[in-house]
């Protein structure tokens, strides 16, 4: 009953500055022309990216569900053609500038262009509550905050506004309702002289309250929570960061909270936020932008620019699970080897900092795969409008378990002429429950005393 009261109070607190989802007539296209998340079911008129057709389910032969490892269905495929240096022109309408840059700036740098396949694929009871969305689900105060009804489902299927597609891409479908998590995550960087170093190894965990529909002790405007414990390098050991999001991030902006051994006290860390640099992933990426997008919106004003085709990372399992850890890195740029791409339609969105907002990126565009919204490739630029980092961020369907899951990233820095491979999981892969635990667990102290305790 207490739930369901701070439930009503929430939403009609919300309820003013709300915009109308679409209209019946347009949402009657899920499912038809658009499949139920609003991507464009037909192939493109040339056959090089294919109708949806339902998205993977099946596992190849040997797959040994809940190993933390997923076989690669295509590893048989031969690449269509290259991209690099010398063809780069021909091919830069569907191409970043991220790209485009490091095939110009480094010869030895290419693209194995491979077949499109379309994977993605979600429980049925997310894809209903998905379609339900297209009607029912309103953005807040100005693109900032979701109502919180639209819980259980991708927000806004059918987006009007870059905002619209930036929670998209934060409420993305990718734990399911239980949570995810990693017995070492491991952050490289990998400096100017092509030295390689592991700049953090980390136990990790995550859940998406949002989709956990079920668990009435959860805050209703609650939709992320990660922590994570350092175990690697040794003066960090025993470190731990526990991040939560919020649905309306300026009524409940992120809360974050770390602990120090040495302190033996939890703290909260308010500066884990916007343009503040993450330690562990060696200061190349900043707190907004883990995953592509972290965070308030409130900074920038983002505009949708509408679909095109691109080149992104897709059913990256190599990468993911096969390239060892020691064969993922060149010189100055990840190992093209380990990397697959593929054409896909991607979301575009342009961010620009508002009027009067600090940040140190003048402007970012993100392209979002528009069957996963996680998959792609994000550009930002700094005050003097040169291209200050990219990243590649690529995703494998999980047949066993319909989740289209991407956490694997690199990210170039081309103002320090460095990159940072981020989120590699392969010493003891990604592991997945179905049920969360309880809120009581879930409480930054009770996470520091069971994890401390190891």
């Amino acid at each position: 009953m207490k739930f369901q009261l701070a439930f009503s109070i929430i939403l009609s607190g919300l309820s003013a500055c709300a915009l109308a989802a679409v209209s019946p007539e347009e949402a009657a296209k899920l499912g038809k022309s658009l499949t139920p998340w609003g991507a464009i079911q037909a192939g493109n008129a040339e056959g090089t990216i294919p109708a949806y057709e339902g998205g993977l389910r099946e596992a190849p032969a040997g797959f040994k569900p809940d190993s933390g490892f997923w076989i690669d269905p295509y590893k048989d495929e031969k690449a269509l053609f290259r991209i690099n240096s010398q063809n780069v022109d021909q091919y830069a309408d569907k191409l970043s500038e991220g790209q485009k840059t490091l095939l110009r700036k480094y010869p030895e740098y290419y693209l194995d262009i491979y077949p499109s396949h379309r994977t993605a694929a979600y429980p049925q009871t997310v894809v209903d509550a998905t379609v339900r969305n297209a009607t029912g689900c309103n953005i807040q105060k100005d693109g900032l905050a979701v109502d919180p009804a639209c819980r259980g489902g991708l927000p806004f299927p059918i987006p009007t506004t870059g905002n619209e597609l930036i929670w998209n891409q934060q409420l993305r479908y990718k734990i399911g309702g239980g949570f995810a998590t990693t017995a070492s995550s491991n952050s490289w960087v990998i400096d100017t002289n092509g030295q390689v170093t592991k700049s953090a190894e980390q136990a990790t965990f995550e859940e998406m309250p949002y989709y956990q529909v079920d668990q009435e002790d959860r805050d209703p405007l609650m939709y992320s929570r990660v922590y994570s414990l350092n175990m690697y390098p040794a003066r960090r050991a025993g470190e731990v960061i526990v991040l939560a999001d919020y649905l309306d991030p300026l009524a409940k902006p992120r809360r974050a909270w770390s602990y120090t051994p040495g302190q033996r006290r939890i703290k909260l860390a308010p500066e884990f936020a916007f343009d503040t640099p993450v330690a562990s992933q060696g200061g190349v990426t900043l707190f907004d932008e883990l995953q592509m997008f972290s965070g308030s919106q409130e900074r920038f004003d983002y505009k949708l620019v509408g679909r095109k085709e691109m080149y992104i990372p897709y059913n990256a399992y190599k990468f993911y699970f096969d390239c060892k850890q020691e064969e993922q890195f060149s010189a100055n740029h990840a190992n093209p080897e380990c990397e697959r791409w593929e054409l896909h339609r991607v979301w575009v969105v342009e961010a620009t900092l508002k009027p009067g907002m600090r940040h140190v990126y003048s402007k970012r565009t993100y392209y979002l795969d528009e069957d996963t919204f996680g998959v792609g490739l994000y550009d930002a630029w700094d005050k003097n409008d040169d291209l200050y980092r990219a990243m590649f961020l690529s995703g494998v369907q999980l047949y066993d378990k319909d989740i289209p899951y991407n956490v694997k990233n690199v990210i170039y820095d081309f103002n320090k002429g460095m990159y940072a491979l981020i989120n590699d999981g392969l010493k003891g892969g990604y592991k997945f429950e179905a049920e969360p635990r309880s809120e009581r667990e879930m409480k930054p102290e009770a996470i520091v005393s069971r994890i401390t305790q190891r």
